[in-house]
């Protein structure tokens, strides 16, 4: 980003500072200028340093970059997650199934409707809660993204492409749809998704990789969200297969891969992309290993995980092992609310003897990573967008303090060093 040396400086004043690039500083600031970061520091130096800038003192605070979301479905933010499901994972696609994937039923309009109000409340979350960046999954994405552009949030949109069974001759016109790039701008980046193995075969997998490569363009997709993925794509067993059965059209010329799908992910080379990986709940030592080797990032998210009673995420194994881990909330379907602060409380909840640096780093410059927008969103540094998260804090631990007090939400919110509310 550049910043325009004519445009009017601004000097966040805080108690302390947590820029995610250095250490936590006492009695700091943040100076930004036409919507990008100039300088971090101490407050008194930046005074000294920039005497052109207005000075806002926000007292006892800690400031952050933004936070980064990097798995969340913001066309779902009309859904309440209620109770458990009994039927397991693959009940709940069925529901999801039912209620239309997100875009409900009725006319057009309606949906038009549904869709905008859904988006509207799960942006105007994310703002609440100090979440200035998402990775938005969209399978409607010529609805959410002439919304998500009329929004102060950052996104990048990945469209959501499904191509399996007697649904492959769609897959070209999907992918169209996915990549549609009439509603970019400098806010909103676009990007393809292949859902998942159990609704994308190999070869539109392959394209979709190909079609990332070519164009440049951010990839995602679910993987190993669930063990029954293995026994799908072994051998077309299992819970995922009898919702084909039931709810979808089959056909029996989709190709099988015995070795589970993150191995299926290194054999078709999506672990050698900068590829994001949702979930990952399922991995096996071998597995590990084929990710660490990789360039690929595991999106974790902690309050969904523990919805579904999935067995323990090995996140802390992975971050040891190399792999780039993230934290997203999924969506309001299987999770309270957009909350991602509460996602990493319930990391801290988990693993108290990781450090509290660790924790909010999957929430600022390896969600950024995981993203593709770490140039411009995750830290701030200067020449880096001036979006930047406030907390209230009264102890000397400012970061550990956040997360655990859970009625703790943002004092104040900048996009572009613009106040969000």
């Amino acid at each position: 980003m550049n910043v325009n040396s004519s445009a009017p400086k601004t000097l966040l004043s805080a108690a302390w500072v947590a820029p995610m690039d250095g250490p936590v500083l006492r009695d700091g600031g943040v100076v930004h200028a036409g919507g990008t970061i100039v300088a971090v520091g101490s407050a008194g130096s930046l005074k000294r340093w920039h005497p052109d800038a207005t000075v806002e003192e926000l007292g006892d605070v800690v400031l952050l970059p933004g936070l980064v979301n990097a798995h969340t479905h913001l066309e779902l933010s009309d859904c309440v997650s209620g109770t458990p499901p009994t039927t397991g994972f693959a009940g709940w696609l069925v529901t999801m199934l039912q209620r239309g994937g997100g875009g409900g039923g009725g006319a057009p309009d309606e949906m038009t409707a549904k869709i905008t109000r859904a988006v509207g409340l799960g942006v105007a979350q994310c703002l609440r809660f100090g979440v200035t960046t998402v990775g938005d999954i969209s399978r409607l994405c010529d609805l959410t993204r002439p919304v998500l552009r009329q929004t102060p949030i950052r996104a990048v949109s990945y469209g959501e492409v499904t191509a399996m069974g007697q649904r492959r001759t769609l897959l070209e016109e999907r992918i169209a749809t996915a990549i549609d790039a009439r509603h970019a701008t400098e806010r909103l980046r676009i990007a393809l998704s292949p859902h998942a193995p159990y609704s994308v075969e190999v070869a539109a997998y392959e394209r979709c990789l190909r079609v990332a490569r070519e164009r440049k363009l951010p990839l995602a997709t679910h993987l190993a969200e669930t063990a029954d993925e293995r026994a799908f794509l072994a051998n077309h067993t299992g819970p995922l297969r009898a919702m084909w059965d039931n709810h979808l059209p089959w056909d029996e010329h989709v190709p099988n891969h015995p070795g589970g799908p993150i191995d299926m992910a290194r054999a078709i080379g999506l672990l050698d992309y900068p590829t994001l990986l949702a979930h990952v709940n399922d991995c096996n030592d071998d597995e590990m290993a084929m990710l660490a080797k990789g360039r690929a990032s595991v999106v974790y998210c902690p309050r969904t995980h523990r919805y579904f009673g999935h067995r323990p995420h090995r996140w802390r194994e992975m971050l040891a092992a190399g792999i780039n881990v993230a934290v997203g909330t999924d969506s309001c379907a299987s999770s309270p609310d957009l909350n991602l602060v509460d996602d990493l409380r319930l990391l801290h909840e988990i693993a108290p003897d990781v450090v509290v640096e660790t924790v909010w780093s999957l929430a600022t410059w390896r969600a950024a990573r995981a993203v593709e927008m770490e140039e411009s969103v995750g830290t701030m540094t200067p020449g880096k967008a001036a979006d930047v998260v406030a907390f209230a804090v009264v102890g000397e631990n400012p970061l550990r303090e956040v997360l655990e007090e859970s009625s703790r939400h943002p004092a104040g919110v900048w996009v572009g060093g613009r106040p969000s509310r």
